[in-house]
């Protein structure tokens, strides 16, 4: 479970009663998607054949994009999800982090949960390495956009302890 009961209204967007506007919610969407790709070949690495951990991962980008709708997105990651679920560690929580990633689009706070599952597919690719967890974290930090920086650190150490507190060392 990567979504409190107490919604942060920098994370709901204007139609729905918060702040978040449209461009910030297409940047977590696209840095989401960027965190699920970096670890996408745990994922291909067993299991080549098969597609839908990568299409999620391009629907988010579509959706960010306008390309797509945020239904069609959100199909695709319940798709990546639907392929997780057979698998066990590091190429289940990398399925888990592109299913995420095109679900921001539906709620934004999404994009903790492709983070997240993508800090423990390192974690779990790398089990003799104390470091890969947090260099995994302390990169997708460097690829924040200026622009959500601030709001992303804010709800990693609001979230952390629901997010298997990954954010933290």
């Amino acid at each position: 479970m990567i979504l409190s009961p107490d919604r942060d209204p920098r994370l709901i967007t204007i139609r729905r009663g918060g702040t978040l506007t449209d461009d910030h919610h297409q940047l977590l969407a696209l840095w989401a998607a960027d965190c699920a790709e970096h670890v996408l070949s745990l994922f291909a690495a067993v299991a080549p054949d098969d597609p839908r951990p990568s299409e999620a991962i391009a629907a988010a980008r579509k959706w960010a994009d306008g390309q797509m709708p945020m239904m069609t997105a959100r199909a695709a990651g319940g798709h990546a999800m639907g392929a997780a679920r057979p698998l066990t560690g590091a190429a289940r929580f990398a399925a888990y982090a592109a299913g995420q990633a095109a679900c921001v689009g539906h709620v934004a706070e999404h994009d903790l949960g492709a983070a997240a599952y993508a800090i423990k597919a390192v974690a779990a690719a790398h089990p003799n390495d104390p470091d890969a967890a947090a260099a995994e974290r302390d990169r997708q930090r460097e690829r924040l956009p200026k622009a959500v920086r601030e709001l992303v650190l804010d709800d990693q150490a609001r979230r952390n302890s629901i997010c298997w507190n990954v954010f933290t060392d």
